[in-house]
Formats: C-alpha cells, sequence, structure tokens
C-alpha cells in the first residue's frame, strides 16, 4: 500500500464517520507516513512544529485516535507512562521485545506465535482485531556491561 492509498483510505473512513476532512488532519497523516519506527505522540507534535506547520497538540492526539481506529497506525505501552505508535501499513505483523534497561525494542515476526494465536480465536470462534505481544527483560547488549 503507498502513502496514497493510505490517504485515500484515511478521506473515506472521515467521511463515512461523518468528520471533518482537514489540511490539519493530513499535516500529521503526513507526519505519522515519514517515520520509520515507534514515535509518541509529543515526538510527533515537535516534528510537525518545527516544520513550521500550523497544528495543536489536541489536534495530534485526536488525529492518532483516527488513524489507529482506521487501522493506520497501531498504539502500544511500552511500561511507559505514554503511548507509542508506529504506521501498520506495509509491515507484517510482529511482536516486540523491550529491555527495561535501555529502553530498546526489538521488532520480530515469529510464524509459531501468529499460529497459535489463529488457534486459539478459532476454538473460541473469536473474531481478532488486533493483537500485540510484548516481552519485557533486559537486551543482550545490557547483559553485557
Amino acid at each position: 500500500m503507498t502513502s496514497d492509498h493510505v490517504k485515500i483510505s484515511f478521506t473515506e473512513y472521515l467521511k463515512k464517520g461523518n468528520y471533518r476532512i482537514t489540511p490539519e488532519r493530513f499535516l500529521v497523516l503526513d507526519a505519522v507516513l515519514s517515520y520509520d519506527g515507534h514515535f509518541d505522540a509529543d515526538e510527533l507534535y515537535l516534528r510537525v512544529k518545527t516544520n513550521g506547520m500550523r497544528v495543536s497538540r489536541a489536534t495530534v492526539y485526536n488525529t492518532l485516535d483516527l488513524l489507529q481506529d482506521c487501522g493506520v497506525v497501531a498504539k502500544y505501552r511500552f511500561g511507559e507512562n505514554h503511548s507509542r505508535y508506529e504506521k501498520t501499513f506495509g509491515k507484517p505483523h510482529h511482536d516486540h521485545l523491550i529491555c527495561l534497561r535501555c529502553g530498546d525494542i526489538i521488532e520480530f515476526v515469529n510464524k509459531k506465535i501468529e499460529k497459535i494465536q489463529e488457534e486459539v480465536c478459532a476454538e473460541n470462534h473469536f473474531k481478532p482485531q488486533s493483537a500485540s505481544l510484548q516481552i519485557f527483560g533486559t537486551c543482550a547488549k545490557c547483559r553485557h556491561l
């Protein structure tokens, strides 16, 4: 999926939900699309402001909620007292290892875990919307310090 497809999908989502289609929401979306890794709302707000765009902090938070609802970003809590986000399109579903010492976030894909999730949902006649596995511990780099 290209960024143009994402913008079209977001526009359709806004129309369907009777949300206003504003330039500010698309400035936030463009900033999200420019990230490669995890980010928090304040980092995104600063990126938007640094680029001279006039968007309020509330618009950033509200737009992130909309982007999460329509599947453009995923929201995580990595043991911190704030949420982090990342783009979901163009990436396979993955899970995270979080180092409690340095804060590194290591992404991994494991087909066995995916299969187990599918089996558990099927056994319980459950239709999943999203899933997130987070394993907290100490990374190899910090263990050798």
